[in-house]
């Protein structure tokens, strides 16, 4: 028999939101595992004491941004509809089934206004890094940096054409007082002081929609107005320790010196390895984190086969003598260093003219060999000795279960394909957040899995068998 369809929406009962929560629902074992106390104290400044109505807790404005982060709910009017209609987002909140849900333009209020300028996310990121290390998740010892693009708000097909700003790297200084030592111990003349004048500047695109993205064109990367994250993960346990977002034509390697000291600054680490990938391998970077006594591994682009018959690498360097040995034995001098830092070897033209390999070495408007080599080069070569150790391959192994874990879980997990927001404060602040639920989650599973929090469903798990071990044990003891 089938029965009557019963309908009990107008029933009402006593029950509280917390006996309608699983026991193993995720998000108690967020509020077991982390320490939202802090939110306050970091908070405090920006609220008077003493005039105004009564706000909503910080702690609960925040909780909400975390929600949202967790679950990849992208937008904030939708968030607030699933917190009012779902009862463990209502227990992670502390609101009742009758407590009304702010609305949604508090947190996009606070987010424009009274956060925007301050520090408070990255202050909040930096935090559950600091939890994370308290429970010996962070060693401080390899670092995987790496960065990922975010896709600006912003039409690809709206922008205007502007002269390409000149970025001058913070190295050049040192890189001149390095090629004028190097060319006064070679009998040459210092270089003239680097003229300001006008250059003919190359034309790029900026977006009327969203002027802080940069216009990007990778291979294999779709084109258009992006950010890149470039972000850092310690490798214990792949928590996050720093995320920097640039704008989408900025080079990997500019920002990654100064984000390791801030990292190193700010954590106290002591860092000894760490493993990068291609576009980050350039002169200035291995010669850095050599000075630094740091283990570099470092992955090297592949340019295919030249066009000459006789390529550079057959050319074999001679550290003693500062000279190049070409494959047919003639020697190459050196000529100068320019100011690039590239130091020049020429070869013999009488040599040349009876080389039986001529015709493939260089054209035939050339009348000897140019090879060039960069002051710094030595310390690049250190970067690919290590790579071919057995530990380097490790190391470098290790990134496809890390940092690159650690983007696709963001993309898939928690709405990072995209930027949320316009403007280059806003997307930073989406970074910081999205790296701190990230955190969470790891710290959250790994000290449930672990059993160092109780309360939780491993830790209830334990307890049941306990207890029936306990059971067991007296049953067998009376019999």
């Amino acid at each position: 028999m089938m029965g009557a369809l019963k309908n009990h929406r107008d029933e009402q009962v006593m029950v509280s939101v917390e006996d309608l929560v699983p026991a193993n629902h995720f998000l108690r074992t967020i509020e077991a595992t982390i320490d939202f106390s802090f939110i306050e104290e970091k908070l405090l400044p920006y609220y008077c004491e003493d005039n105004g109505r009564p706000s909503i807790h910080p702690i609960t404005l925040f909780k909400m941004m975390f929600i949202g982060y967790f679950y990849g709910v992208r937008s904030e009017r939708q968030l607030a509809k699933e917190i009012q209609t779902n009862v463990a987002y209502r227990w992670f909140l502390g609101l009742s089934l009758t407590d009304a849900v702010p609305h949604h333009s508090t947190i996009s209020f606070n987010r424009r206004t009274r956060f925007l300028d301050t520090t408070i996310f990255e202050d909040i990121f930096d935090e559950i890094v600091r939890q994370a290390i308290e429970h010996r998740m962070v060693g401080g010892r390899a670092l995987m940096t790496d960065s990922t693009h975010i896709k600006a708000n912003a039409n690809k097909h709206k922008y205007e054409k502007q002269p390409k700003k000149s970025r001058r790297q913070a190295y050049m200084e040192e890189l001149e007082a390095a090629v004028n030592e190097d060319r006064l111990e070679n009998g040459k003349k210092e270089l003239s002081p680097r003229k300001e004048g006008v250059a003919l500047q190359k034309q790029t695109r900026i977006s009327t929609t969203d002027p802080d993205s940069g216009f990007m064109m990778r291979d294999g990367k779709p084109d258009g107005f992006h950010y890149l994250d470039h972000r850092t993960v310690d490798v214990k346990h792949n928590i996050i320790t720093d995320t920097c977002i640039t704008a989408g034509n900025v080079a990997d390697s500019v920002p990654y010196l100064d984000r390791l000291d801030i990292q190193i600054k700010k954590f106290r680490f002591s860092v000894e390895a760490v493993a990068l990938d291609a576009g980050y391998f350039t002169s200035h970077i291995c010669k850095r984190l050599s000075e630094k006594g740091i283990f570099m591994v470092m992955g090297y682009r592949r340019f295919g086969s030249s066009n000459k018959d006789v390529p550079k690498r057959l050319f074999h360097y001679v550290q003693e003598k500062d000279v190049f040995a070409c494959p047919m034995g003639c020697i190459l001098s050196y000529a100068t260093t320019s100011r690039t830092g590239d130091r020049t070897y020429k070869s013999n033209p009488s040599d040349c003219a009876v080389c039986p390999m001529r015709d493939g070495c260089f054209s035939a408007s050339q009348k000897q060999r140019v090879v060039t080599r960069h002051i710094w080069e030595r310390f690049k070569e250190q970067a690919r000795l290590n790579k071919r150790t057995k530990a380097g391959k490790q190391l470098y192994r290790m990134r496809c279960t890390t940092i690159e874990r650690s983007f696709a879980d963001a993309k898939e997990l928690n709405g990072y394909r995209y930027a949320r927001y316009r403007g280059l404060k806003s997307v930073q602040m989406q970074a910081y957040l999205t790296a701190a639920c990230q955190n969470m989650k790891k710290i959250a599973h790994y000290l449930t899995k672990t059993g160092q929090v109780m309360g939780d469903f491993y830790g209830k798990r334990r307890f049941v068998c306990e207890i029936f071990t306990c059971f067991t044990t007296l049953v067998l003891h009376k019999c």
